[in-house]
Protein backbone atom coordinates (compact mmCIF):
# COMPACT_ATOMS: atom_id res chain seq x y z
CA UNK A 1 0.00 0.00 0.00
CA UNK A 2 1.26 3.48 -0.87
CA UNK A 3 2.00 6.04 1.85
CA UNK A 4 -1.02 8.09 0.76
CA UNK A 5 -3.29 5.06 1.09
CA UNK A 6 -1.93 4.17 4.52
CA UNK A 7 -2.31 7.75 5.66
CA UNK A 8 -5.93 8.09 4.62
CA UNK A 9 -6.86 4.82 6.36
CA UNK A 10 -5.31 6.05 9.60
CA UNK A 11 -6.99 9.45 9.22
CA UNK A 12 -10.34 7.72 8.77
CA UNK A 13 -9.70 5.58 11.84
CA UNK A 14 -8.92 8.64 13.90
CA UNK A 15 -12.08 10.43 12.76
CA UNK A 16 -14.17 7.35 13.57
CA UNK A 17 -13.26 7.73 17.23
CA UNK A 18 -14.75 11.21 17.58
CA UNK A 19 -17.97 9.81 19.06
CA UNK A 20 -16.42 6.94 21.01
CA UNK A 21 -15.92 6.95 24.79
CA UNK A 22 -13.40 9.48 26.09
CA UNK A 23 -10.96 6.80 27.27
CA UNK A 24 -10.79 5.14 23.86
CA UNK A 25 -10.51 8.48 22.10
CA UNK A 26 -7.62 9.54 24.34
CA UNK A 27 -5.80 6.24 23.82
CA UNK A 28 -6.04 6.74 20.07
CA UNK A 29 -4.85 10.34 20.46
CA UNK A 30 -1.86 9.33 22.58
CA UNK A 31 -0.91 6.54 20.15
CA UNK A 32 -1.15 8.89 17.20
CA UNK A 33 0.91 11.53 19.00
CA UNK A 34 3.68 9.02 19.82
CA UNK A 35 3.82 7.88 16.19
CA UNK A 36 3.86 11.50 15.08
CA UNK A 37 6.85 12.33 17.27
CA UNK A 38 8.72 9.26 15.99
CA UNK A 39 8.16 10.42 12.41
CA UNK A 40 9.17 13.93 13.44
CA UNK A 41 12.43 12.61 14.89
CA UNK A 42 13.27 11.28 11.44
CA UNK A 43 13.11 14.83 10.09
CA UNK A 44 16.07 15.81 12.29
CA UNK A 45 18.04 12.89 10.89
CA UNK A 46 17.15 13.66 7.27
CA UNK A 47 17.94 17.36 7.59
CA UNK A 48 21.25 16.74 9.35
CA UNK A 49 22.22 13.97 6.89
CA UNK A 50 21.65 16.16 3.82
CA UNK A 51 22.60 19.58 5.19
CA UNK A 52 25.69 19.85 2.97
CA UNK A 53 23.43 19.77 -0.09
CA UNK A 54 20.29 21.44 1.19
CA UNK A 55 19.76 25.02 2.44
CA UNK A 56 17.24 25.37 5.26
CA UNK A 57 14.55 27.60 3.79
CA UNK A 58 14.51 25.65 0.53
CA UNK A 59 13.79 22.49 2.50
CA UNK A 60 11.18 24.35 4.56
CA UNK A 61 9.37 25.71 1.49
CA UNK A 62 9.28 22.45 -0.42
CA UNK A 63 8.36 20.39 2.62
CA UNK A 64 5.30 22.54 3.26
CA UNK A 65 4.37 22.80 -0.41
CA UNK A 66 4.60 19.08 -1.13
CA UNK A 67 2.91 18.07 2.12
CA UNK A 68 0.03 20.40 1.22
CA UNK A 69 -0.16 18.88 -2.28
CA UNK A 70 -0.18 15.33 -0.89
CA UNK A 71 -3.18 16.00 1.31
CA UNK A 72 -5.10 18.31 -1.01
CA UNK A 73 -7.04 15.55 -2.86
CA UNK A 74 -8.34 14.19 0.44
CA UNK A 75 -10.05 17.48 1.36
CA UNK A 76 -11.66 18.35 -1.99
CA UNK A 77 -15.16 18.01 -0.49
CA UNK A 78 -14.23 20.69 2.07
CA UNK A 79 -13.11 23.29 -0.48
CA UNK A 80 -16.12 25.62 0.05
CA UNK A 81 -15.56 25.74 3.83
CA UNK A 82 -11.81 26.13 3.37
CA UNK A 83 -12.32 28.97 0.91
CA UNK A 84 -14.64 30.74 3.36
CA UNK A 85 -12.05 30.49 6.14
CA UNK A 86 -9.31 31.65 3.80
CA UNK A 87 -11.35 34.73 2.87
CA UNK A 88 -12.52 35.54 6.40
CA UNK A 89 -9.34 34.91 8.44
CA UNK A 90 -6.32 35.03 6.09
CA UNK A 91 -4.05 36.97 8.45
CA UNK A 92 -4.63 34.57 11.34
CA UNK A 93 -3.85 31.59 9.10
CA UNK A 94 -0.63 33.22 7.87
CA UNK A 95 0.47 34.18 11.39
CA UNK A 96 -0.18 30.75 12.94
CA UNK A 97 1.39 28.88 10.02
CA UNK A 98 4.30 31.31 9.83
CA UNK A 99 5.11 30.80 13.51
CA UNK A 100 4.58 27.06 13.87
CA UNK A 101 5.38 25.68 10.43
CA UNK A 102 7.71 28.17 8.73
CA UNK A 103 9.73 29.87 11.47
CA UNK A 104 9.95 26.80 13.69
CA UNK A 105 11.33 24.42 11.11
CA UNK A 106 13.35 26.97 9.16
CA UNK A 107 15.28 27.88 12.31
CA UNK A 108 15.68 24.21 13.17
CA UNK A 109 17.11 23.33 9.75
CA UNK A 110 19.46 26.31 9.99
CA UNK A 111 20.58 25.19 13.45
CA UNK A 112 21.39 21.69 12.19
CA UNK A 113 24.17 23.21 10.08
CA UNK A 114 25.89 24.20 13.35
CA UNK A 115 25.03 21.47 15.85
CA UNK A 116 24.19 17.78 15.92
CA UNK A 117 20.74 16.21 15.77
CA UNK A 118 20.98 14.80 19.31
CA UNK A 119 21.48 18.25 20.83
CA UNK A 120 18.67 19.68 18.72
CA UNK A 121 16.25 16.98 19.84
CA UNK A 122 17.01 17.45 23.52
CA UNK A 123 16.68 21.25 23.45
CA UNK A 124 13.39 20.96 21.56
CA UNK A 125 12.13 18.97 24.57
CA UNK A 126 11.81 22.34 26.30
CA UNK A 127 8.78 23.10 24.18
CA UNK A 128 6.26 21.44 26.56
CA UNK A 129 7.40 23.68 29.40
CA UNK A 130 7.13 26.71 27.14
CA UNK A 131 3.68 25.51 26.13
CA UNK A 132 2.55 25.38 29.77
CA UNK A 133 3.77 28.90 30.38
CA UNK A 134 2.18 30.27 27.21
CA UNK A 135 -1.04 28.36 27.91
CA UNK A 136 -1.17 30.17 31.25
CA UNK A 137 -0.60 33.56 29.64
CA UNK A 138 -2.79 33.13 26.56
CA UNK A 139 -5.43 30.54 27.49
CA UNK A 140 -5.66 31.28 31.20
CA UNK A 141 -4.80 27.70 32.20
CA UNK A 142 -3.67 27.26 35.80
CA UNK A 143 0.09 27.05 36.37
CA UNK A 144 0.84 25.77 39.88
CA UNK A 145 3.92 26.52 41.91
CA UNK A 146 5.27 23.02 41.33
CA UNK A 147 4.78 23.40 37.61
CA UNK A 148 6.83 26.57 37.87
CA UNK A 149 9.55 24.55 39.60
CA UNK A 150 9.43 22.04 36.75
CA UNK A 151 9.76 24.84 34.21
CA UNK A 152 12.82 26.26 35.97
CA UNK A 153 14.44 22.82 36.18
CA UNK A 154 13.87 22.20 32.48
CA UNK A 155 15.38 25.57 31.61
CA UNK A 156 18.42 24.71 33.74
CA UNK A 157 18.80 21.46 31.81
CA UNK A 158 18.79 23.39 28.55
CA UNK A 159 21.50 25.71 29.91
CA UNK A 160 23.69 22.71 30.80
CA UNK A 161 23.42 21.44 27.22
CA UNK A 162 24.00 24.82 25.57
CA UNK A 163 27.07 25.37 27.77
CA UNK A 164 28.30 21.82 27.02
CA UNK A 165 28.62 21.26 30.75
CA UNK A 166 30.89 24.29 31.17
CA UNK A 167 28.76 27.02 32.74
CA UNK A 168 31.71 29.40 32.57
CA UNK A 169 31.28 29.27 28.80
CA UNK A 170 28.02 31.18 29.20
CA UNK A 171 29.86 33.97 30.99
CA UNK A 172 32.40 34.07 28.17
CA UNK A 173 29.51 33.96 25.64
CA UNK A 174 31.03 30.86 24.06
CA UNK A 175 27.72 29.38 22.94
CA UNK A 176 26.97 27.54 19.72
CA UNK A 177 24.61 29.80 17.72
CA UNK A 178 22.80 26.73 16.42
CA UNK A 179 21.66 25.82 19.92
CA UNK A 180 20.21 29.30 20.47
CA UNK A 181 18.32 28.97 17.19
CA UNK A 182 16.87 25.67 18.40
CA UNK A 183 15.68 27.39 21.57
CA UNK A 184 13.78 29.97 19.48
CA UNK A 185 12.43 27.15 17.30
CA UNK A 186 11.08 25.39 20.40
CA UNK A 187 9.44 28.61 21.54
CA UNK A 188 7.81 29.00 18.12
CA UNK A 189 6.38 25.48 18.30
CA UNK A 190 4.99 26.10 21.80
CA UNK A 191 3.27 29.27 20.62
CA UNK A 192 1.83 27.43 17.61
CA UNK A 193 0.44 24.73 19.92
CA UNK A 194 -1.34 27.28 22.08
CA UNK A 195 -2.59 29.41 19.21
CA UNK A 196 -4.29 26.40 17.63
CA UNK A 197 -6.42 26.12 20.76
CA UNK A 198 -6.86 29.85 21.26
CA UNK A 199 -8.09 30.74 17.77
CA UNK A 200 -10.43 27.72 17.39
CA UNK A 201 -10.64 27.64 13.61
CA UNK A 202 -14.07 26.20 12.82
CA UNK A 203 -12.84 23.69 10.25
CA UNK A 204 -12.17 19.96 10.52
CA UNK A 205 -8.57 19.02 11.33
CA UNK A 206 -7.41 17.77 7.93
CA UNK A 207 -8.75 20.71 5.86
CA UNK A 208 -7.29 23.10 8.43
CA UNK A 209 -3.93 21.37 8.21
CA UNK A 210 -3.89 21.76 4.43
CA UNK A 211 -4.66 25.47 4.75
CA UNK A 212 -1.90 25.92 7.33
CA UNK A 213 0.63 24.03 5.21
CA UNK A 214 -0.22 26.23 2.22
CA UNK A 215 -0.03 29.39 4.33
CA UNK A 216 3.31 28.28 5.75
CA UNK A 217 4.66 27.75 2.24
CA UNK A 218 3.57 31.28 1.29
CA UNK A 219 5.44 32.72 4.28
CA UNK A 220 8.54 30.66 3.39
CA UNK A 221 8.49 31.60 -0.30
CA UNK A 222 10.44 34.90 -0.02
CA UNK A 223 13.22 33.23 1.99
CA UNK A 224 13.32 30.38 -0.52
CA UNK A 225 13.61 32.97 -3.28
CA UNK A 226 16.64 34.52 -1.60
CA UNK A 227 18.31 31.11 -1.41
CA UNK A 228 17.63 30.52 -5.09
CA UNK A 229 19.64 33.65 -5.80
CA UNK A 230 22.46 33.28 -3.29
CA UNK A 231 22.79 29.59 -2.38
CA UNK A 232 23.91 27.08 -5.00
CA UNK A 233 22.57 24.18 -2.91
CA UNK A 234 18.96 25.23 -3.60
CA UNK A 235 18.85 22.80 -6.55
CA UNK A 236 18.25 19.98 -4.00
CA UNK A 237 20.31 17.30 -5.73
CA UNK A 238 21.15 13.81 -4.43
CA UNK A 239 20.71 13.59 -0.69
CA UNK A 240 18.56 16.69 -0.67
CA UNK A 241 15.87 15.06 -2.81
CA UNK A 242 15.89 11.88 -0.71
CA UNK A 243 15.61 13.88 2.49
CA UNK A 244 12.79 15.98 1.05
CA UNK A 245 10.83 12.85 0.07
CA UNK A 246 10.79 11.82 3.73
CA UNK A 247 10.22 15.19 5.40
CA UNK A 248 7.36 16.09 3.04
CA UNK A 249 5.51 12.77 3.41
CA UNK A 250 5.76 10.64 6.56
CA UNK A 251 7.68 13.33 8.45
CA UNK A 252 5.56 16.17 7.09
CA UNK A 253 1.88 15.91 6.18
CA UNK A 254 1.19 12.79 8.23
CA UNK A 255 3.17 13.93 11.26
CA UNK A 256 1.49 17.35 11.36
CA UNK A 257 -1.95 15.84 11.11
CA UNK A 258 -1.29 13.46 14.00
CA UNK A 259 0.02 16.29 16.17
CA UNK A 260 -2.89 18.62 15.40
CA UNK A 261 -5.32 15.80 16.13
CA UNK A 262 -3.70 15.13 19.51
CA UNK A 263 -3.96 18.83 20.39
CA UNK A 264 -7.66 18.74 19.55
CA UNK A 265 -8.33 15.74 21.81
CA UNK A 266 -5.80 16.14 24.63
CA UNK A 267 -5.45 19.91 24.89
CA UNK A 268 -2.44 22.13 24.24
CA UNK A 269 -0.49 21.33 27.41
CA UNK A 270 -0.91 17.55 27.48
CA UNK A 271 -0.22 17.19 23.76
CA UNK A 272 2.87 19.36 24.10
CA UNK A 273 4.19 17.31 27.02
CA UNK A 274 4.62 14.31 24.71
CA UNK A 275 7.31 16.20 22.82
CA UNK A 276 9.92 14.84 25.25
CA UNK A 277 9.55 11.48 23.46
CA UNK A 278 10.96 13.09 20.34
CA UNK A 279 14.30 13.70 22.08
CA UNK A 280 14.65 9.99 22.84
CA UNK A 281 13.71 9.04 19.28
CA UNK A 282 16.17 11.57 17.82
CA UNK A 283 19.03 10.35 20.02
CA UNK A 284 18.34 6.72 19.07
CA UNK A 285 18.06 7.38 15.34
CA UNK A 286 21.09 9.71 15.36
CA UNK A 287 23.13 6.96 17.00
CA UNK A 288 21.93 4.26 14.59
CA UNK A 289 21.94 6.26 11.35
CA UNK A 290 24.37 9.16 11.80
CA UNK A 291 26.89 7.67 14.21
CA UNK A 292 26.36 10.42 16.78
CA UNK A 293 27.11 9.72 20.42
CA UNK A 294 25.74 11.01 23.70
CA UNK A 295 28.09 13.19 25.74
CA UNK A 296 27.99 13.68 29.47
CA UNK A 297 26.38 17.11 29.16
CA UNK A 298 23.66 15.60 26.94
CA UNK A 299 22.81 13.04 29.60
CA UNK A 300 22.96 15.55 32.48
CA UNK A 301 20.92 18.18 30.68
CA UNK A 302 18.34 15.66 29.44
CA UNK A 303 17.97 14.20 32.94
CA UNK A 304 17.29 17.65 34.41
CA UNK A 305 14.79 18.46 31.65
CA UNK A 306 12.97 15.15 32.16
CA UNK A 307 12.85 15.75 35.93
CA UNK A 308 11.29 19.14 35.30
CA UNK A 309 8.74 17.65 32.89
CA UNK A 310 7.84 14.88 35.32
CA UNK A 311 7.36 17.31 38.21
CA UNK A 312 5.16 19.56 36.10
CA UNK A 313 3.17 16.67 34.63
CA UNK A 314 2.68 14.71 37.87
CA UNK A 315 1.53 17.75 39.82
CA UNK A 316 -0.81 18.71 36.99
CA UNK A 317 -2.38 15.26 37.15
CA UNK A 318 -3.33 15.43 40.85
CA UNK A 319 -7.00 16.00 41.73
CA UNK A 320 -6.32 19.38 43.36
CA UNK A 321 -4.40 20.68 40.37
CA UNK A 322 -6.96 19.32 37.95
CA UNK A 323 -9.86 20.93 39.78
CA UNK A 324 -8.18 24.32 39.62
CA UNK A 325 -7.35 24.13 35.95
CA UNK A 326 -9.24 26.14 33.41
CA UNK A 327 -11.30 23.84 31.20
CA UNK A 328 -10.64 23.51 27.46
Amino acid sequence: MSWEGAAIHVLAALHSNETSPAGTSQRVAYSGAVLGWFLSAGVYIAARWANAEMPPWTLCFWRLTLACALLLPFVRHHFPVMLHLLRSRPIELLVVAGIGLTLCQGLLYTALHFTDATTAGIIMALSPVMTMILARLILGETLSGWQGVGAVLSLLGMIVIVAHGDLAALVRLQVNPGELLIFVSALSWALYTVLLRRLKFDVERLPLLVLLLGAGAIVAAPLYGLELIWDERSALDGKGLLALAYVAGPGGAFMYYLYNRSVDTLGASRAGMLLYLQAAFVALLAFLLLGESLHGYHVAGAAIIVCGLLIANMIRSTPNAASGRTSG
